[in-house]
């Protein structure tokens, strides 16, 4: 099972590192592929005087640092086709935000690194419109058959659901979109940014963490291929996307769940 897991975003570096400490059980764990997550910059935050992070250059030296120290893989995001090939340097997944998961150049310059590329679904997309996102990736790295799962797997492509848009300030998750999207590539479920409810926090995006454990167990019945959790000591003091966080010390249990869900379905 792939597990992605950290802060939203680089924050100081004594935070940074003791949430990277915490999560060492999982890459130890032998029935998980582990990766690191957290944003060297937050380019779509709701106000601009929200923190962004550390920019790119820092932000990549203090990734660098957790993946020395402890041996993770990291998964990072871009936001423009300058960043994919520095980014890459020390990413080992490249994330392809939701809002630009069109980006035909941004996607194009991800596909020419060598790091595997996470598209994240639109909130506004209709699940079966991500087959397009995947072909841009696979066609730019040389694959000349079609866009399924087979072919995005072995060209190191992944989709990862966050939610769709319900009305106003609010998402929703369409669990069909799992097996919909898992014709085109392995996909990934984002737990965390599901229960987001984007912009309803005045200038920030406000959440509900506590709805977390039962996507995240609808997900695992339903078959993904991995599960991606954004995670804090204390979400409460968090700099981006603690509303819909889950603490650290409630990661355990939920994994526990979920890992017993799917040697059922399995």
């Amino acid at each position: 099972m792939i597990l992605i897991a950290g802060p939203c975003v680089l924050e100081s570096r004594d935070n940074v590192m003791k949430i990277a400490e915490s999560l060492k059980k999982y890459d130890e764990d032998c029935t998980k592929e582990f990766y690191f997550k957290a944003s060297f910059d937050k380019a779509n935050r709701t106000s601009l005087d929200s923190f962004r992070g550390p920019g790119l250059d820092e932000g990549l030296k203090m990734l660098q640092e957790v993946k020395e120290q402890f041996g993770y893989k990291i998964l990072t995001d871009v936001h423009d086709y300058t960043q994919p090939a520095a980014a890459a340097e020390v990413a080992d997944v490249l994330q392809i935000p939701a809002f630009l998961c069109r980006q035909t150049d941004l996607l194009v310059a991800a596909a020419k690194t060598s790091a595997v590329v996470n598209i994240k679904k639109g909130q506004f997309l209709a699940p079966a419109a991500m087959e397009h996102s995947v072909g841009k990736v696979l066609k730019t790295r040389g694959c000349e058959g079609k866009v399924n799962y087979e072919n995005a797997k072995k060209y190191k492509v992944w989709l990862t659901e966050r939610g769709t848009t319900f009305g106003y300030g609010n998402l929703v998750v369409d669990m069909r979109g799992l097996p919909i999207m898992r014709e085109f590539a392995p996909v990934i479920f984002d737990a965390t940014h599901s229960v987001q409810m984007p912009a309803s926090g005045g200038a920030t995006s406000g959440g509900d963490s506590s709805f977390v454990p039962y996507l995240a167990r609808a997900a695992a019945a339903a078959g993904v291929d991995g599960f991606f959790f954004e995670t804090h000591f204390d979400p409460r003091i968090a700099l981006s996307d603690g509303p819909n966080m889950i603490e650290l010390g409630k990661l355990d249990k939920l994994i526990e769940q979920i890992d017993a869900i799917r040697t059922i379905v399995e």
